[in-house]
């Protein structure tokens, strides 16, 4: 059964998730990357945005200003979510944020955070960023501004958001982790069977 999370996210509706889940999105989602989590960590800048129950997603989106002063999503792709990984794990005990959206895994640091505090990350697939627009209803809200389009914290009404691949459960579960030390297992013996087959180059 398709599972859809609904903002204001609980812990219940995430602690039956595990790494490698499949979820959609409806309600709030508000991007918020790499100078957002500056203010927030470095500078103690409180947010200008309540995220508790939230999602946030790590995103560097394009955004038309349209005649009448709204906001139109023309692209909304996700960065990369490891630049956030130093920030993340205070990120999710300060805000009370329950889900994190961007692109690739997450380290150790933000799994402890998850576990912690009982909040998941969550991958979008890369190259979808045109698809991802459509899933936005409406912009809703627009702060720091003065960081820039791609870091302002753009507050957007979204349905059926996804596909969200559940990559950290709150149980600290990581799905990019388990995945490295199962590739990894499997090298050696590929490595020793395409040297076997290419020996005879010098």
């Amino acid at each position: 059964m398709k599972k859809v999370l609904k903002t204001p996210i609980s812990v219940e509706d995430l602690e039956d998730l595990k790494a490698g889940d499949i979820v959609y999105l409806d309600g709030t989602l508000v991007t918020c990357r790499d100078m957002a989590h500056r203010r927030l960590i470095e500078y103690g800048q409180e947010l200008p945005v309540d995220l508790t129950g939230g999602a946030i997603f790590h995103a560097g989106p394009i955004v038309r200003e349209k005649d009448d002063g709204s906001y139109e999503m023309v692209s909304i792709g996700p960065t990369t979510s490891m630049r956030m990984e130093k920030f993340e794990r205070e990120f999710i005990k300060r805000t009370g944020v329950r889900l994190i959206i961007g692109k690739g895994g997450m380290g150790s640091e933000t799994a402890a955070g998850c576990l912690e505090s009982k909040a998941v990350h969550a991958v979008f697939p890369g190259g979808c960023a045109v698809v991802a627009a459509t899933k936005v209803e409406a912009i809703e809200g627009a702060e720091w501004k003065d960081l820039g389009m791609p870091e302002t914290l753009w507050i957007n009404r979204v349905k059926d958001f996804g596909p969200l691949i559940i990559s950290i459960d709150t149980h600290g579960n990581n799905l990019f982790e388990t995945n490295k030390r199962t590739y990894n297992q499997r090298k050696s013996a590929v490595l020793e069977r395409i040297s076997e087959q290419v020996k005879f180059i010098k």
